[in-house]
């Protein structure tokens, strides 16, 4: 992997969903409280990701908190890959694929921002035409609020995450070429 820095987006509009044909293109959507320690494991991701060279056909957004803000990259992408932190009593760092089917399949809420996603992903499911969804949990054990720090199994999975990832854009990739 390259280390050259890619410029990150701000997206201020949901047109930016809409500019280009995204058909082709595989979301990863990193979600979290930044400021809740371990629990903004999806948000520090992102930010590892937008120091590398990525394939044309992986998109990269720092989903932060945003519930039903996001609700235009699930009528936008075809295929999306959640990052998430979970509390599911595997050792802190544990990197886990689930294939969500309902939103009872993501992890239990840690934050208020769980329950805005886990309302979201409700409302995905009424939508005409679904987005193909997978998601890459990350193990913690405790929220510590007010801090940006990683716990330290935490924070060693990143390099691991993105691997497996990119792995897995590419398997998905494939599929549709």
């Amino acid at each position: 992997m390259s280390t050259t820095e890619r410029t990150p987006i701000a997206i201020s509009s949901d047109s930016y969903f809409f500019e280009k044909d995204k058909s082709n293109s595989i979301l990863i959507l990193g979600v979290g409280n930044y400021l809740m320690g371990d629990e903004g494991i999806g948000v520090h991701v992102m930010q590892e990701m937008a120091k590398i060279k990525l394939p044309e056909y992986v998109d990269i957004l720092d989903g932060g908190t945003g519930g039903f803000l996001l609700l235009n990259c699930f009528e936008a992408y075809q295929t999306i890959i959640f990052v998430d932190a979970t509390m599911d009593g595997k050792p802190a760092g544990t990197i886990s694929l689930i294939r969500p089917k309902f939103a009872s399949d993501f992890p239990s809420a840690l934050s208020v921002h769980d329950v805005g996603l886990k309302d979201m992903i409700e409302a995905v499911y009424l939508m005409e035409e679904k987005p193909d969804l997978h998601l890459f949990t990350v193990s913690i054990e405790e929220l510590v609020p007010m801090t940006i720090e990683l716990n330290l199994n935490v924070k060693n999975a990143i390099p691991e995450i993105i691997k497996q990832l990119l792995k897995h854009a590419e398997a998905l990739h494939l599929k549709k070429v």
